[in-house]
């Protein structure tokens, strides 16, 4: 038998061996997966950290060689970029913890302590709407004690922690180590990026054919230059939108101004579903202090979300990843059923890199026909 094909059939068969195991012990093979990348977290959030923060390191590295001439002090706008931006990081960290989240908690206090009167607003509100439709009340103090029960057992939970309070304080001790880790990791990084790169370069080019090496170079640029431009495009999009939304509130509910501000941000960051899953907490908040305001609510948002996608957006963040609407609203629909929400954080993309390698593929293969 000639030896070419009976390596072929031996690698087959092997392949075929593997993938018979894998399926077969699938589970153990994802709980060892997660406890190595538990092993590797600090380097991995350090990693995220440093994706982050590149584009604040990259625009002061390249505001410092402009602002220091001498090529003596060349050298120093590097170490100069990072501590750059980790400062703007930790201020604007700083700045949430200071303004938005004393303002947070107390819409959240109000909110709780006016619960009561809400509910008795919407009994009322609901007694009349079935009396118009002579059908009979509904009794919403069901409601409320279920409500009333829940703050209880969160209070009761927070009481009973004198118990676990070593393992939760080994468990802060774990997280406060992982995170210190993770920063040394994302300054290392950033530090060192083009080094770092360089090597991975060179270590690729040595254990992997060229005809291979050069299509994975070129797909780790467009995943990294995808991700970037969505991250980016996602935390710009949300600070813009929960900003002007908790500006906008102040005319029509300037108590929950922070509350619903701080809801429609974060509620931005997913992708397609995230402005509806927004609007319809918010409607539902201000529809038990009055549904005219809630109707004005959803009026205004949804022209600010139209003002914001179509002039701020393109304006401030520039163009969009590359992936056609239609494919956006299907990633996120697949992303959420098979990942929950991590699939769709990360569905847009990660199919924006598919589309754009099928994309080019096709031209390709056209090209050569």
């Amino acid at each position: 038998m000639d030896k070419k094909l009976f390596r072929s059939i031996l690698l087959i068969i092997t392949y075929a061996v593997l993938l018979i195991m894998a399926l077969v012990r699938l589970e153990d093979l994802g709980s060892g997966a997660v406890r190595v990348l538990r092993m590797f977290q600090p380097l991995l959030l350090g990693f995220a950290i440093a994706f982050v923060l590149d584009r604040p390191c990259h625009f002061f590295d390249q505001l410092y060689a402009r602002l220091l001439k001498n090529s003596s002090a060349q050298s120093l706008k590097r170490p100069l970029a990072v501590v750059s931006a980790y400062l703007v990081f930790l201020l604007a960290i700083v700045g949430v913890f200071s303004f938005v989240v004393p303002k947070l908690v107390e819409s959240i206090q109000l909110f709780l302590g006016s619960l009561n009167g809400y509910m008795e607003n919407l009994q009322g509100w609901l007694n009349q709407f079935l009396e118009y439709l002579r059908l009979e009340e509904l009794d919403l103090s069901s409601l409320n004690n279920m409500l009333k029960k829940l703050l209880d057992q969160a209070l009761a939970f927070l009481s009973g922690l004198g118990p676990h309070l070593l393992e939760l304080t080994s468990g802060l001790v774990s997280i406060v180590v992982t995170l210190v880790l993770a920063l040394v990791f994302s300054i290392y990084m950033l530090s060192g990026k083009e080094r770092l790169l360089g090597q991975c370069r060179r270590v690729l080019r040595a254990y992997v054919p060229a005809k291979f090496a050069t299509p994975i170079l070129e797909v780790t640029h467009l995943v990294s230059d995808t991700f970037t431009r969505f991250v980016t495009g996602q935390l710009i999009e949300a600070c813009i939108l929960g900003g002007l939304c908790a500006l906008g509130m102040l005319f029509i509910q300037a108590d929950y101004a922070p509350l619903i501000g701080v809801v429609i941000g974060f509620s931005a960051l997913v992708p397609v579903a995230g402005a509806y899953i927004g609007a319809v907490l918010s409607a539902l908040l201000l529809v038990m202090v009055s549904p005219l305001k809630a109707v004005t609510f959803l009026i205004f948002l949804v022209i600010l979300q139209q003002v914001e996608g179509n002039v701020i957006y393109p304006r401030v963040v520039g163009s969009s990843i590359g992936l056609p609407g239609i494919w956006v609203l299907a990633a996120v629909t697949v992303g959420g059923s098979l990942l929950g929400l991590a699939g769709v954080l990360f569905s847009v993309p990660v199919a924006s890199v598919v589309y754009t390698l099928l994309k080019r593929d096709v031209r390709r293969r056209l090209a050569r026909s």
